[in-house]
């Protein structure tokens, strides 16, 4: 399988001087084509700088990222820009919802951006709301829905754009057991259907195990890399 994203000596420090933190310290890590990934650590262990990082959201302070085998620092703010609107796809515990928007508007946000067509944002966005059981919500306020429906609304918010990666950061932290349960059975089968590439952040070391590989991160640090055989292997190391 291609590899999707290379991250290679990644350092993270945030400060300078005397106050400078290093929330990361050389992070070599390589993500396949289809893989299932979770970055597990403790809060304050560096997984959601990474996260942020891997996905363009921020920038290391030394070290290369690449994307489909393109180093995003060699990329200008709107290529970054357009390259994470177009290949990726967002799922965090807060929902970032805005609650007085229909179910709809909130979900076609990022073709709204594209610049995409009333009509064409329409006929995507009632297309994945079906696909994550929602349709029959589409005319309803986002703030009159249950967490695991908004949870729900924003896989399919991640979706619109057929995105290659998924970055799912806490995604079921604010829902209960079994609605969070229902959320990542959603979110795996996606990959299966799709071959989508998931990458969790993520404390809970059960949701791990559903993954082909589990990437221990500790104080900025990569110290361990475990590969769950029983998951399958779709992606390379």
């Amino acid at each position: 399988m291609a590899d999707v994203i290379t991250a290679k000596n990644i350092v993270k420090t945030y400060g300078k001087g005397e106050s400078a933190f290093s929330a990361l310290k050389g992070v070599d890590l390589t993500i396949g084509e289809g893989e299932v990934v979770a970055v597990i650590g403790k809060s304050g262990s560096g997984k959601s700088t990474l996260m942020h990082l891997l996905a363009l959201l921020d920038t290391p302070t030394s070290g290369s990222i690449s994307v489909n085998g393109a180093n995003a620092s060699q990329m200008n703010r709107k290529k970054v820009d357009r390259l994470r609107n177009d290949e990726f796809g967002f799922v965090f515990q807060q929902f970032f919802l805005n609650g007085d928007e229909t179910v709809l508007s909130n979900v076609v946000l990022p073709l709204k951006i594209a610049g995409i067509t009333p009509r064409e944002r329409k006929r995507r966005g009632l297309e994945v709301l079906k696909a994550v059981e929602l349709d029959d919500k589409a005319n309803s306020k986002a703030s009159n829905l249950s967490g695991g429906q908004k949870q729900r609304v924003c896989i399919a918010r991640a979706l619109i754009n057929n995105p290659k990666v998924i970055f799912a950061d806490e995604p079921t932290g604010n829902l209960d057991s079994q609605t969070g349960s229902k959320i990542e059975s959603l979110l795996f089968s996606l990959n299966k259907k799709k071959g989508i590439t998931l990458i969790f952040v993520t404390h809970d070391p059960d949701l791990a195990k559903r993954c082909q590989r589990e990437v221990h991160i500790k104080d900025g640090k990569i110290v361990s890399v475990t590969v769950n055989k029983a998951a399958g292997k779709r992606g390379s190391k």
